[in-house]
């Protein structure tokens, strides 16, 4: 590597001070009584049912109806991508084909404090039968009556799905509103509905309640359709989350539910956290006194990792979406940064090692790095191809490992397990991102502070003056 100015420690360590602060608290902002955030912090974290507990409900088809084996598989399947679609990994749904039944648990949301079992069971919306009627016609009690009432359009059956998206008008603010994606068995029904009302509503039903009425301004024959409105992202999002809810095959029903107890509880987790913390601190005593300034510089290296670890759960990084965290998951992020202190040691140890065979300090740092880089990657990429392997085999199904993997697990079913599923997460993005800080930034630090006429002396190194 060439050489590293001075100036280039010092723009590390803002940064990583600068993501340490962004990642803790987040950024928000608040118009009128919406906030919206942009950076999701620290208390964005959605802990799982073994910390926070959570809800066990048990779904059904409504009375009198016989569902098939492939209806409640595929029920099944839309409560599983709903859970997903929400960032909830920490759930775990069965089916029991015998009884018609599907049973759901998932933990409380991060933000939840009253923890009210009926507000997060309609978190699901799953218990609604949706419809699309023709115009808005409706009684004194906000029933559908007249043609809205006789004539439905499509069914949540033929909705494939629906999502919150934006454009920009003229003037560059943003304009949020749904689009609707439908089924080949809705296309032609639709089709031909949107030409007969072309200028009049369509309304949107959940059971007798309605939740929506847009006009149609043209016809609509591809099957997809944008509803527009007085939407912000919040209310857009919700009106998705809702069609999304009815488009199972039938309406189900909550046959009953539970709340969860958490496992070992919220102070188990401060009690996981304080450990970590201690440790944390008493790693780095040990670092500073057998590696000096590598050790010093190890602990920034050690710090940004966690703080990129962090982030990479709360949501901070569009490619990573917001993680439920379990105390398997803590654990992984414990274990990853094991294996930072490892690669660190592992690296000061060659740098010392150089010194004492007679190098100068440049290129003692350049080949302590070099000679310990294979071994730091020969170990992390065993871990990383282990952590594939879990997130495959207990992960969501669709999430992206579980496709990859299910060549070799097809055999054994959907096997989802949030625990597992979370441990391998954060132990995945802690390797990943220790050969990132451990090895890269690390060097980059150790050879910009290096440059400083003060920490020219070899002994700073673990070598002698």
């Amino acid at each position: 590597m060439k050489k590293v100015g001075k100036p280039v420690f010092f723009i590390i360590v803002l940064l990583i001070a600068a993501m340490g602060y962004l990642t803790v608290v987040g950024v928000s902002s608040t118009y009128g009584d919406i906030t919206t955030t942009q950076i999701k912090g620290i208390d964005d974290v959605r802990w799982g049912i073994d910390i926070r507990g959570g809800v066990d409900v048990t779904f059904s088809p409504p009375e009198g109806v016989t569902a098939t084996k492939e209806e409640m598989a595929a029920a099944e399947s839309i409560i599983q991508i709903r859970l997903v679609s929400q960032n909830i990994t920490d759930s775990e749904v069965y089916t029991d084909y015998d009884k018609n039944r599907i049973i759901v648990r998932f933990p409380w949301k991060a933000d939840e404090t009253e923890f009210n079992p009926e507000q997060a069971i309609a978190e699901l919306g799953a218990t609604a039968n949706l419809t699309f009627r023709e115009l808005d016609e409706v009684d004194s009690l906000g029933l559908p009556t007249g043609d809205t009432k006789e004539n439905i359009v499509i069914t949540g059956a033929d909705v494939e799905s629906a999502s919150a998206v934006y454009t920009q008008d003229q003037s560059g603010a943003r304009v949020h509103m749904v689009e609707l994606k439908l089924k080949e068995s809705g296309k032609e029904k639709f089709s031909a509905a949107t030409k007969k009302l072309v200028g009049k509503p369509i309304s949107i039903w959940m059971d007798d309640t309605r939740i929506s009425a847009p006009l149609v301004k043209d016809q609509i024959v591809d099957g997809v359709a944008t509803i527009s409105g007085n939407f912000d992202a919040k209310s857009a999002m919700d009106l998705a989350n809702k069609i999304n809810g009815g488009a199972l095959p039938f309406a189900l029903v909550t046959e009953n539910y539970n709340t969860i107890s958490p496992t070992l509880g919220l102070g188990a987790k401060d009690a996981m956290l304080m450990a970590g913390a201690i440790a944390f601190a008493i790693v780095g005593l040990i670092m500073l006194s057998f590696y000096r300034l590598p050790g010093f510089v190890a602990m920034i290296a050690l710090f940004g990792q966690v703080i990129l670890m962090v982030a990479s759960i709360t949501g901070f990084f569009a490619v990573f979406p917001s993680f439920t965290l379990t105390l398997p998951g803590i654990a992984g992020i414990i274990l990853a940064i094991g294996f930072g202190v490892d690669a660190n040691i592992i690296t000061a140890e060659r740098i010392k090692e150089e010194l004492i065979n007679g190098r100068s300090i440049d290129a003692a740092i350049d080949s302590g790095f070099k000679r310990a880089f294979s071994a730091i990657l020969d170990g992390n990429v065993t871990v990383i191809i282990v952590s594939i392997i879990l997130m495959g085999a207990f992960g969501p199904p669709d999430s992206l490992f579980t496709r990859m993997l299910s060549p070799l697990f097809f055999m054994f079913g959907v096997s989802a397990s949030g625990p597992i599923y979370s441990f391998g997460y954060t132990l995945l993005v802690g390797v990943i991102l220790n050969l990132f800080m451990g090895v890269f930034v690390s060097k980059l630090l150790l050879k910009s502070v290096s440059r400083f006429s003060a920490f020219r002396n070899p002994a700073l190194y673990g070598g002698k003056n």
